[in-house]
């Protein structure tokens, strides 16, 4: 009684080559995908680890640059997660490693615009 004609009718047969042209639909995206890996993805993990390497091998008496901009001398390394710095004559504080953006090294000075 509800029932349409349309629904009665069978369902349209296949196109020839079917499954090809959804590979041509998946193509683009599929390029798109590999581009962006090698263009972004790649590169961002490969700055990742070495950053975590450069926070990896911070010694007492390195400068380094904070997060916040701040630029300090390791006086201590406490511990995985932290290190001890000093930010002005006796004036120490503790960071955590995750918050070094920079190291310079003993030897480096620190560069001004002046």
């Amino acid at each position: 009684m509800f029932v349409t004609p349309a629904f009665a009718q069978a369902a349209p047969a296949a196109a020839p080559g079917g499954d090809m042209s959804f590979m041509l639909q998946l193509l683009p995206f599929l390029l798109i995908f590999v581009i962006m890996y090698f263009l972004i993805l790649r590169p961002q993990q490969k700055r990742v680890k070495a950053h975590q390497e450069m926070i990896k091998n911070v010694r007492r008496g390195d400068t380094i640059v904070t997060a916040g901009g701040l630029i300090a001398k390791v006086t201590k390394v406490t511990d995985e997660a932290e290190v001890q710095i000093e930010i002005a004559d006796n004036v120490r504080a503790r960071l955590a490693r995750g918050m070094i953006s920079e190291v310079k090294t003993k030897g480096e000075p620190v560069k001004t615009d002046a």
